[in-house]
C-alpha cells in the first residue's frame, strides 16, 4: 500500500519536473537562437518479491518469470533539441547575424570562452564586435600582409573584433601610379598654334593623399602653321595643386617664372626621356619583339628634340608594361622654394597611357583629357584619405569595410566553432553555452569549412514549437492528474484498512 504512495509521489515529481520544462520552452518562445528542450521519463527501482526459475526438464516443469514491484518513475533526461534550425527574423541591421549550419559564434567575457548560436552583436564605445545582452566580445582573425603586399585573414591566435576601431574609421591615401588619355587631338585645332599650345591636363594624388593636376602643352612638332604629319611636342608646364595655385614657389613663397618651372621640371627628369619635353607621333606600335600590332596610337619619341621622330618600345612602370609616358616626381622634392604640401620622395612613378587618344578629323576642336587610373579599370587611380562609409560582413564572416574615397578595406573574420556532440553543451544562460566532457572541445574554424554560412540583416528565432508544447502540456496535465488519484486511492484504502478495528 505504501509502495503506491510514492509511486504517485514520484509520479507527481517527474511530470511537474516535465512542466517546468514545458513552462521555460513557452517563456523562451520568443527568444533569439533558443533551443527547446524535452523530458524522457524511466522507471525506478524494482523490489523483487521472487525470483525468476528456469524450466526443469527432468520434472517437466516449466519456467517461472520473477515477480517485481516498480516503485515509480523518475526522469532520465533533459535534452536540448540543439540541431534544429529556428526560423529567421529579418531585422535590416548590419550587426544582426543569423548562422547557417551547426556552427557556433565563440565569444569572450574577457577571461573565459563561450558559445552562442544568438547573432544578436553591436559596436561598443571602442568600436569593438561584441554581444548585445551582456557585451561579451565577438572572437574572429585579424589581418596580415602576404608576400604580394594583400591584406589576408591571419589565422593565428582568436582576437576580439575592433572594427570601428579609430585606426579603421579611415582609409590612408594612396599616391597614382596610372593615368590615361582620352578624347580626340585635332591637327586643325587653332590652339596647336598659340603659345599656349592644346593644354592637356593629368589628375594625380601624392602618398599624403593631396590631389594635383599635371599641366602640359601640346605644339606641332614643326612649329605653328606647318604641316605636322600627327607628330606633336608635348611639353609638361606645370603642377597645380587642388586649389588652382601652382607648386612652383622661389624662395619668397612667389610664384616661378614660366622659364624656371622648365628648369625645375626638366631637372627632375619628368618624362622617361630625361625632360619635360616629348616627342609624340601617331603611328602603328609593335611590342619589343615586332609581331603583335597594338594599333594607331599615340607614342614618346627617344630622341632628341632636332630628331626624327620614332616609336618607342613598350617602357616599365612599377615593373608593368605601359604605353605612353612616365612621369617620375621624386626629384621636385626640396627644390627652391620647397613643396610643403607634396611628398613626392614617396611617389612611384606614374604612367600615362596615350594608347586611345585619338588624331582624327573633329571639326577642328581638340577634346583630349586625361584621368586616373587605367582605361580598362581604376587600378592604379589613387584616392585622397577616406572615411568609413559602411560594413558588410560576408558568408564567411569576413568583414569589409567601405570608404568614401572609394576604397575597401578587409578587418577580420568572425570565428565559428563546432563540437563533436553539440547537445552535450551546457546552457550557462544568456543565450550561451560552455563545452562538458560530453560535449567535446571546440574546433575553431571557417564557418564555410562544413558548409555553412552567415547572413546579416537577421537572426535566428526559437525552435520551440508552440502547437507540440501544449500537446505536451495536455498529457503532461493528465499523467500529474492521474498520480494524484494514486495518492487520493491509495490513502482511502488505507483508511478502509483502519477502519477494520473499529
Amino acid at each position: 500500500m505504501m509502495r503506491s504512495l510514492f509511486s504517485g509521489v514520484a509520479g507527481l515529481r517527474t511530470h511537474q519536473t516535465r512542466m517546468d520544462v514545458i513552462g521555460n520552452n513557452i517563456a523562451n518562445v520568443n527568444t533569439v537562437a533558443y533551443k527547446s528542450n524535452s523530458v524522457t521519463f524511466q522507471d525506478l527501482l524494482y523490489q523483487t518479491t521472487q525470483n525468476a526459475s528456469g524450466a526443469n526438464a527432468a520434472t517437466g516443469r516449466a519456467g517461472i518469470n520473477a515477480k517485481q514491484i516498480g516503485l515509480g518513475v523518475s526522469t532520465g533526461a533533459i535534452s536540448t533539441n540543439i540541431t534544429t534550425p529556428g526560423s529567421a527574423q529579418n531585422t535590416g541591421s548590419p550587426f544582426d547575424i543569423r548562422i547557417t549550419g551547426d556552427s557556433f559564434f565563440v565569444v569572450s567575457d574577457g577571461g573565459n570562452q563561450y558559445y552562442t548560436r544568438a547573432g544578436a552583436f553591436n559596436v561598443d564605445a571602442n568600436g569593438t564586435l561584441c554581444m548585445a545582452t551582456n557585451g561579451y566580445t565577438v572572437m574572429g582573425y585579424g589581418t596580415t600582409t602576404d608576400a604580394t603586399g594583400a591584406t589576408v585573414i591571419n589565422t593565428g591566435a582568436l582576437k576580439s573584433l575592433d572594427v570601428m576601431s579609430d585606426a579603421n574609421m579611415i582609409s590612408a591615401p594612396v599616391s597614382t601610379t596610372n593615368t590615361y588619355g582620352t578624347g580626340i587631338l585635332d591637327k586643325n585645332s587653332d590652339s596647336l598654334d598659340t603659345t599656349a599650345g592644346q593644354v592637356f591636363t593629368v589628375p594625380f594624388y601624392d602618398s599624403l593623399g593631396y590631389s594635383y593636376t599635371g599641366m602640359f602643352k601640346i605644339e606641332r612638332q614643326n612649329g605653328a602653321g606647318k604641316t605636322d604629319n600627327g607628330q606633336y611636342k608635348m611639353t609638361m608646364t606645370d603642377i597645380v595643386d587642388s586649389e588652382g595655385k601652382s607648386i612652383f614657389k622661389t624662395d619668397a613663397g612667389e610664384e616661378m617664372t614660366a622659364s624656371a618651372k622648365e628648369t625645375a621640371l626638366a631637372g627632375a627628369n619628368v618624362f622617361t626621356t630625361g625632360s619635360n619635353v616629348a616627342y609624340l607621333t601617331f603611328d602603328t606600335f609593335k611590342t619589343a619583339d615586332t609581331t603583335t600590332a597594338k594599333g594607331t596610337l599615340m607614342s614618346v619619341s627617344a630622341a632628341a628634340a632636332t630628331a626624327a621622330v620614332t616609336a618607342l618600345q613598350y617602357n616599365k612602370v612599377n615593373g608593368e608594361d605601359y604605353v605612353g609616358l612616365g612621369l617620375n616626381l621624386s626629384g621636385l622634392n626640396g627644390y627652391a622654394g620647397g613643396f610643403s604640401n607634396m611628398n613626392s620622395t614617396a611617389n612611384k612613378a606614374v604612367a600615362i597611357d596615350l594608347s586611345t587618344v585619338q588624331n582624327i578629323d573633329n571639326k577642328g576642336s581638340s577634346t583630349m583629357n586625361g584621368k586616373r587610373g587605367r582605361i580598362e579599370s581604376d587600378a592604379g587611380a589613387g584616392c585622397a584619405v577616406g572615411e568609413m562609409s559602411s560594413l558588410s560582413i560576408g558568408q564567411d564572416g569576413k568583414i569589409t569595410a567601405a570608404y568614401t574615397n572609394g576604397q575597401t578595406k578587409l578587418l577580420g573574420q568572425i570565428a565559428t566553432a563546432t563540437f563533436a556532440n553539440a547537445s552535450g553543451l551546457e546552457k550557462t544562460g544568456d543565450n550561451l553555452y560552455s563545452t562538458t566532457l560530453n560535449s567535446g572541445e571546440a574546433v575553431i574554424n571557417d564557418i564555410t569549412a562544413n558548409g555553412g554560412s552567415m547572413s546579416t540583416g537577421e537572426l535566428e528565432m526559437s525552435n520551440v514549437d508552440l502547437s507540440d508544447e501544449f500537446t505536451t502540456m495536455i498529457t503532461t496535465q493528465r499523467g500529474f492528474q492521474a498520480n494524484s488519484r494514486i495518492i487520493t486511492v491509495s490513502d482511502s484504502m488505507l483508511e478502509e484498512l483502519v477502519n477494520l478495528k473499529r
